[in-house]
């Protein structure tokens, strides 16, 4: 096993596209619907307004050239002492293997050495919070009791901001 952790580029999107169509499950809970077929691209280049695009990292890990993990990491943002992970995807067939925990720790490294950050913050929406919280928990994000709406097309649900510190020396 040959693992590889890099940001993606705009030739690795399909790669991108079969991890999300790995796990259809975690599109059809946030979504309402089946990954569709430009949601690749749109995690590679979507950002919150105001919020400049050189500062995002899609950050993949790769075993032996196939895209295994995908991290969606904002770097200051909402606020510069934040980095903010829009999204950690872990291919379908590599769920329960630490690959997750391998992804989140680089994307720690990362942090400490690109950006003054002293806070990892990221959203969980409900209807994904059953899969998504002991995940997180585990990593020693706690949720803040901020709650805010989320909508995706007819979707309509919430979503909770979880932080925790940058902190190598925690889980």
């Amino acid at each position: 096993m040959a693992i590889v952790i890099r940001d993606l580029e705009q030739g690795d999107v399909d790669a991108l596209q079969e991890l999300i169509e790995s796990y259809p499950a975690y599109a059809e809970r946030v979504t309402g619907h089946p990954p569709g077929s430009s949601d690749a691209l749109s995690a590679l280049i979507s950002v919150p307004p105001d919020f400049d695009p050189a500062g995002k990292r899609g950050i993949g890990l790769w075993d032996d050239g196939v895209l295994i993990a995908f991290a969606d990491v904002l770097f200051g943002w909402p606020d510069t002492s934040t980095a903010h992970i829009g999204l950690l995807l872990v291919h379908g067939a590599h769920h329960g293997q630490g690959v997750g925990r391998r992804l989140h720790e680089a994307v720690l490294d990362r942090v400490l050495q690109e950006v003054n950050a002293t806070q990892m913050r990221l959203g969980i929406v409900e209807r994904n919070a059953a899969h998504a919280e002991p995940f997180w928990s585990a990593l020693g994000y706690a949720p803040t009791g901020e709650v805010k709406p989320y909508r995706y097309d007819k979707l309509e649900s919430t979503v909770s901001i979880w932080t925790r510190p940058v902190d190598p020396g925690r889980p």
